[in-house]
């Protein structure tokens, strides 16, 4: 299960109280005050794990509490410090407040760590009170309680590329042609509900892709209709786009409309996206319609020729060409080695 978006509870741990307690030794006159303080509480930590791809484990455990610490003892004995809670996060994910939405952290590499609620102080125990004026003090602090917050955290996929293509324009089959992974693919709008990530390998240069294949985008998406927001958040951190356009009308859709379409919504998104680097991949140039709506789509479209990849995913027509075309543009972050 792919789990995006989750709100949750982070309570840190409650101080320990203080002690109040006094030497009772036979051989050690007016032995004085001895209590200890009590231990700190435990933090709550958000620690970013690259292995980690989805936050489902917080949609069935959405309270993170962290211990208490300690009371204080006789004999100065301090109490123990509250353990430490700590959860893993995928690289991505955006932590908010969730009543005012501030942003407290963004996780972008992996082992960040973050402390979301810090553990209430240990009280002083009454050897801590003792003064040339108060040689027997009988009073101590109770432990201050631990921070309480409810946290929207939001993932935002981290790729290069990012597929972007209305329902059935064969992102999902492109995804599988280019990389290994395994997405579902079938003849009907909106098989793809949840980001899939492929890993495109360049082995000339030994460097890895990450190439995010997101829900099919319709119009009216940046005002949250079909899958809205839930799609469009997976493409801010992409450092180029591809624009996957149906070339050939299939089910009566106009390729040149499509492609103007998916600007608009971007650019209404958010509008940094509007001049990310990107290329067109014109699928479909299997069928019969497509040669003579890519020459179209080349003279009224605006696009420079040497960014149109004329693609069929069915062939693997024109794939080499479009991996090379990302190739220049995309920034990969991750070497295999030789």
């Amino acid at each position: 299960m792919f789990v995006d978006c989750v709100k949750i509870q982070a309570l840190a741990g409650k101080g320990g109280d203080g002690c109040v307690s006094f030497r009772r030794e036979k051989y050690v006159p007016r032995g004085g005050p001895d209590g200890g303080n009590g231990g700190n509480g435990g933090n709550v930590v958000l620690v970013a794990d690259g292995d980690v791809d989805s936050l489902v484990s917080f949609r069935f455990q959405p309270l993170i509490k962290a211990g208490s610490g300690g009371n204080g003892r006789g004999k100065l004995k301090t109490g123990a410090d509250g353990r430490d809670a700590v959860a893993t996060v995928p690289v991505g994910t955006v932590v908010r407040e969730a009543n005012s939405g501030a942003i407290l952290f963004d996780f972008t590499l992996p082992a960040e760590r973050f402390v979301v609620a810090r553990g209430g102080r240990g009280g002083r125990g009454n050897a801590s009170f003792k003064s040339s004026t108060n040689r027997s003090p009988r009073q101590s602090e109770k432990g201050k309680p631990g921070e309480k917050l409810t946290l929207a955290l939001e993932l935002k996929l981290i790729a290069d590329v990012g597929l972007v293509g209305f329902p059935n324009a064969g992102k999902s089959t492109l995804l599988s042609k280019l990389c290994d992974a395994r997405p579902k693919i079938a003849d009907y709008p909106f098989t793809t509900l949840s980001p899939n990530l492929g890993v495109l390998k360049l082995k000339a240069d030994y460097k890895i892709v990450r190439v995010a294949d997101v829900p099919g985008l319709i119009d009216g998406a940046h005002a949250d209709r079909g899958l809205g927001h839930q799609f469009l958040r997976h493409i801010e951190r992409t450092s180029v786009l591809v624009f996957l356009i149906d070339i050939a009308g299939v089910d009566g859709r106009d390729p040149l409309e499509d492609y103007r379409t998916l600007r608009r919504e971007l650019q209404l998104h958010k509008e940094e996206l509007s001049v990310r680097p990107f290329v067109v991949a014109c699928n479909k140039m299997d069928l019969n319609s497509a040669a003579e709506n890519l020459e179209l789509f080349r003279r009224e479209s605006g696009v420079r020729e040497e960014k149109i990849f004329p693609i069929s995913c069915v062939t693997g027509r024109g794939l080499d060409e479009l991996v090379e075309g990302v190739k220049k543009m995309a920034n990969p972050k991750k070497s295999i080695g030789p």
